[in-house]
C-alpha cells in the first residue's frame, strides 16, 4: 500500500496535509497521534470510505478511491465504538457477517467455529452481544472483521475502552494475524501500543511528521534524553525549564525526564547547572524512548510553523 500527498479537506479546514505512506505487507503499521490528528481520516481515505481532496492511493494493486468497492471484498475495518448487533448471540453476529462477506454455507460454519475457539468466545456463542464484557465485545468485533480473511485490516483505535490486560491480549491477536500474512494499519494513541508496531507514522494536526521503526525513530535522539534524581523536583524542574537548550522536561513521580534540543549536553554541565540554582541533583544518561520522539517531532513540527514565510 502506498499514498502520495494526501491531502482531505472540509472547508476551510486541512484535516490531512500531503501525507506520503509505503506499507509493506504483513506487516502491523501504526498511526500515533493525539485526538484530531487526522488519524481517523487517513484511515477512511485509505479504504475507500472518504473522498481525498487530493492525492493518489494504491492499496492491494487497487486505484482508490475508483476502485473501493472492489477493494472492499479484500479488507476488514473495526473501528473503537462496538458496531455489532447488541440483541444477536455472539454466534448470529458473526454469521450474519459471514453471509454478508459471501461466504458460502459450506465455508460458514467452520469458519465461525474456528472464529469462537480462537478468540474464546466459544463458550459465549449463545449470549447475545450487548451482555458482553468489553474485552469479550472487542474480541468478537475482531472476528467479525475478519471472517472472510482479508488482505488488510484497518483498525480505528479499537483499544481505546478496555483494560489493559484486554489490551495486551487484543496485541497478541494482531501478530498472529500478521505471522499469517495480513497487513494491519491500526491507530492508536498509547505509546506502549505504538512501540508494538513494527513501523509506525506520527501525524500532528493532519502531518506526518515522523516514520520509521519504533528502534530507529529512537536511535535518531541518542544522547538527548536524562533522568534527574533531585531532593526537590519541582526546583529542579523550575531550573531547567525555559532553558534554550532544553526541549522538555516532565516529572515522573519523583525523577524528572529531560529531553534536550541536541544531543551534546553533558551530565556534568546539567548537574552543575541544577546545583548553581540550588537542586543538588543526580543525573544520568537514558535511552530514548518514542515519547521523546513524539515531542521532538510535534514541537519541530510546531517551530517550522511559525517561522517567518
Amino acid at each position: 500500500m502506498h499514498a502520495q500527498g494526501l491531502t482531505k479537506r472540509f472547508g476551510q479546514v486541512v484535516a490531512v496535509n500531503k501525507v506520503n505512506l509505503e506499507v509493506p505487507r504483513a506487516c502491523v503499521y501504526g498511526f500515533l497521534g493525539p485526538n484530531g490528528s487526522g488519524k481517523s481520516t487517513t484511515i477512511r481515505m485509505l479504504c475507500g470510505l472518504l473522498t481525498p481532496s487530493e492525492g493518489d492511493i494504491e492499496v492491494l494493486g487497487l486505484h482508490i478511491p475508483e476502485q473501493a468497492e472492489e477493494l472492499k471484498q479484500h479488507i476488514g475495518y473495526m473501528t473503537q465504538k462496538f458496531s455489532l448487533f447488541d440483541d444477536l448471540s455472539v454466534r448470529q453476529n458473526l454469521e450474519f457477517l459471514a453471509t454478508v462477506q459471501g461466504l458460502s454455507r459450506h465455508d460458514e460454519k467452520p469458519r465461525v467455529d474456528d472464529l469462537l475457539k480462537r478468540y474464546r468466545l466459544d463458550d459465549r456463542e449463545d449470549q447475545l452481544a450487548g451482555t458482553l464484557s468489553g474485552g469479550q465485545k472487542q474480541r468478537l468485533a475482531l472476528a467479525g472483521a475478519i471472517v472472510h480473511r482479508p488482505e488488510l485490516l484497518f483498525l480505528d483505535e479499537p483499544t481505546s475502552a478496555v483494560d489493559p490486560e484486554s489490551r495486551r491480549d487484543f496485541w497478541e491477536k494482531l501478530f498472529e494475524l500478521a505471522d499469517e500474512g495480513t497487513t494491519i494499519l491500526v491507530s492508536t494513541h498509547y505509546m506502549d501500543e505504538a512501540e508494538r508496531c513494527h513501523r509506525l507514522a506520527i501525524l500532528d494536526n493532519g502531518n506526518l511528521v515522523a516514520d520509521g521503526t519504533p528502534a530507529e525513530l529512537t536511535k535518531k535522539l541518542d544522547g538527548r534524553t536524562f533522568l534527574v534524581r533531585a531532593g526537590t523536583p519541582r526546583k529542579a524542574k523550575e531550573a531547567l525549564d525555559g532553558q534554550t537548550d532544553v526541549l522538555s522536561v516532565a516529572q515522573i513521580g519523583n525523577e524528572l525526564r529531560v529531553l534536550m534540543r541536541e544531543g551534546n549536553a553533558s551530565i556534568d554541565a546539567l548537574r552543575h547547572r541544577l546545583g548553581e540554582a540550588g537542586a543538588q541533583a543526580d543525573v544520568e544518561g537514558v535511552p530514548p524512548n518514542l515519547e521523546d520522539v513524539f515531542v521532538v517531532a510535534t514541537r519541530k513540527h510546531a517551530d517550522k510553523q511559525e517561522q517567518p514565510a
